[in-house]
């Protein structure tokens, strides 16, 4: 990943969109409604899923997945076990293409993108808008052995733990417009995963040895067409924002913000955070991750940016919020593309922050306030993680009530 080198065509695809991102940064809270406290409170923080030796999220992907090769398969397959058996109710999509390598000496590599999503029930696919919520699951061939817990296993785990604690709310929300009677084709709201394949150069970062997966994704939604009369012309038209997670989970992340038109989407997650830590539900540092959420759209440089996965789909004029840990005084996470990006490597605190905020951030676009339970259950957790006794907590909220 380099300092990106932005071409005019991805800036004239840009253009319209600029223009729409403009009308919204004039109302950005008009987007969706602002999740409460009691329910920020109640989201599930994860717990032993988490663990890197045996969590069922997060440690099957600590492992080298080098596309093609047996660890890759394995990785594939527990994201694909997870949503069939977590998410039942997600369709599940794969998008294969081959590409050869610098290094496969004329062979053609297989590349897996993972895509699954939920829409309302009984809506036409072209009619629905989604969330969607990205990351990378391959890993760099060099240095051998190479694990890529924050590039980008922990994301991953992440994104998992966020969609599968809205999916029940997503169920209720849409149950209770049905029971009133109100016609589902008005909810044009879906949430969208995409785990893509090949992001990371086989040889040396170049615009034909990265981002296979990314590349071929965006070409073959370009030229997808929704059926006549469709809201969304095409898959890529349909993502209402395109949320890419990249390098988390080092300490004190450094998150800034890249584009003026998705700056307030930036300023929300930057709001979320700071409300979760006035309410004790980060345990990270209390240093603040989003350095830019002060500035307004206006300040910020769209001509900036990190070369990653999203560039081929802002090239088509899709809507980007890149979360990258990347900061001007020091640049990447000091693990970056090194042998230490391992599993040990990574503070806990820091990916259990991030699972619980991208779990609000999801929650308040999807507008699902009235359909979240509050739950003891991220209390217990916590009391869990720091070896004390779950009836104790019993004794002490049966004491508060």
């Amino acid at each position: 990943m380099l300092t990106a080198r932005f071409e005019l065509r991805a800036l004239c695809g840009h253009l319209f969109y600029l223009c729409l991102g403009l009308l919204l940064l004039l109302h950005p809270g008009e987007a969706y409604q602002k999740i409460s406290d009691e329910k920020l409170k109640g989201l599930p923080r994860p717990g032993e899923d988490f663990d890197i030796h045996t969590g069922s999220l997060l440690s099957p992907i600590l492992q080298t997945r080098v596309p093609g090769t047996p660890g890759h398969t394995a990785v594939l397959e527990h994201l694909t076990n997870f949503f069939r058996t977590s998410l039942p109710k997600w369709e599940i999509e794969f998008q294969n293409s081959t590409s050869k390598t610098p290094i496969s000496h004329g062979k053609e590599v297989p590349f897996v993108n993972f895509i699954a999503y939920r829409d309302p029930p009984g809506v036409p696919k072209g009619d629905v808008g989604r969330l969607t919520l990205v990351a990378h699951y391959d890993s760099k061939i060099d240095p051998k052995g190479f694990i890529g817990a924050i590039d980008s296993a922990a994301p991953c785990a992440m994104i998992m733990h966020a969609v599968r604690s809205i999916d029940s709310a997503l169920e209720r929300k849409w149950a209770a417009m049905q029971e009133q009677g109100m016609d589902l084709s008005d909810e044009h709201q879906g949430v969208q995963v995409l785990f893509l394949d090949g992001e990371e150069a086989f040889l040396e970062w170049t615009a034909t040895d990265s981002l296979y997966g990314a590349r071929s994704l965006a070409e073959h939604w370009d030229k997808q067409v929704n059926p006549a009369m469709s809201t969304f012309k095409s898959p890529l038209s349909a993502i209402s924002l395109f949320v890419l997670l990249d390098l988390l989970g080092a300490k004190k992340p450094t998150i800034q913000s890249y584009y003026p038109t998705t700056h307030w989407a930036y300023q929300n997650l930057g709001t979320l955070e700071k409300r979760l830590r006035s309410l004790d539900l980060m345990k990270s540092k209390k240093t603040p991750w989003f350095v830019d959420a002060d500035k307004n759209a206006h300040q910020v440089v769209s001509l900036g940016g990190i070369q990653d996965d999203h560039l081929p789909f802002l090239a088509r004029g899709v809507e980007i919020l890149h979360l990258i840990d990347y900061a001007h005084f020091r640049g990447f996470p000091e693990v970056w593309h090194t042998a230490l990006d391992d599993a040990e490597h990574l503070d806990m605190d820091t990916v259990k922050d991030w699972s619980v905020l991208m779990t609000a951030f999801a929650a308040e676009w999807m507008d699902l306030e009235d359909f979240l339970e509050h739950s003891e259950a991220p209390r217990q957790v916590e009391k869990i993680e720091r070896g004390e006794d779950t009836q104790t907590v019993d004794e002490e909220r049966r004491t508060e009530l």
